[in-house]
């Protein structure tokens, strides 16, 4: 067990006010002439926010593309708001957020961060019609961690464990999340992981794969159940400077190059471009 570790709390009185840069962030299409109207859902990953994707978030905007950078519940706010929220609604925020750009979009792509990684699998796996494409960064669906496996009894007795947030290369660069991991919420997103690792071969659009070569959060449990299971190709690009939140760090322009390259290949691009 870490050396400190909070009790059981519960959750907040009242609604906690959200986070400097915990708002969530969208742009409409704005198609150039003979281009289709092109979605990208970007998805923060756990005890994260919305901060740290809206760089790429706008770089993806300034393409002409609709972006939806949702804020899952619980997160943006307290650890102990986190613990009172789980898988089931963040898929559900997520889904909303797809919703959304299916509405105005004629292609729409999923991205995610670490556990924003999982939940676009988990809803490329769902609606395998409605996503074209999925762009994941240092993706989390496992751990070779051993502790993990006491979270279903820990987490109706410790609140929390010490933070995963903050772990980038790039000196003063915040990724402003919680300092504290919310264990019944971790609790409930790794049993999450559990349904997405069985359901990757419902994933058949296309993959783009990025992984920070040095990664203090995420282990290199994920990579070869997430690249052998998915239906969809798979594309991988190293992240040799970046550490595990990669949207905020040095390899932030090789994610938007990369992604964007992504996108433009993908079949259901090229398809519409071309009618």
């Amino acid at each position: 067990m870490p050396p400190h570790t909070t009790p059981a709390d519960g959750p907040s009185s009242g609604a906690p006010a959200l986070l400097p840069g915990a708002e969530p962030w969208s742009r409409p299409p704005r198609p150039r002439e003979g281009e289709p109207r092109v979605g990208v859902l970007v998805q923060h990953g756990f005890t994260g926010q919305p901060a740290a994707m809206k760089p790429w978030a706008e770089e993806l905007s300034a393409r002409g593309w609709a972006v939806e950078v949702p804020r899952l519940p619980g997160h943006g706010t307290t650890w102990q708001d986190c613990n009172t929220t789980g898988w089931d609604d963040w898929c559900a925020e997520v889904l909303a957020a797809h919703d959304r750009l299916r509405a105005t979009c004629d292609v729409v792509v999923a991205a995610g961060l670490s556990m924003g990684g999982a939940l676009v699998l988990r809803l490329a796996a769902d609606r395998p019609d409605a996503v074209d494409g999925v762009v994941l960064v240092n993706p989390a669906v496992a751990t070779h961690r051993k502790d993990v496996l006491a979270l279903p009894l820990l987490q109706h007795v410790v609140g929390s464990f010490p933070g995963i947030a903050g772990d980038i290369a790039k000196p003063g660069v915040s990724e402003q999340g919680y300092d504290r991991t919310p264990l019944r919420a971790a609790a409930s997103m790794m049993r999450g992981w559990a349904g997405v690792r069985r359901d990757l071969g419902r994933v058949t659009a296309p993959v783009l794969y990025l992984r920070s070569d040095v990664d203090h959060v995420v282990d290199e449990a994920s990579e070869p159940i997430i690249t052998a299971g998915v239906a969809g190709p798979v594309t991988r690009v190293a992240l040799p400077d970046s550490f595990h939140v990669a949207t905020i760090d040095h390899d932030l322009p090789r994610i938007v190059s990369s992604s964007i390259e992504f996108v433009e290949g993908l079949p259901s691009v090229r398809t519409q471009r071309l009618g």
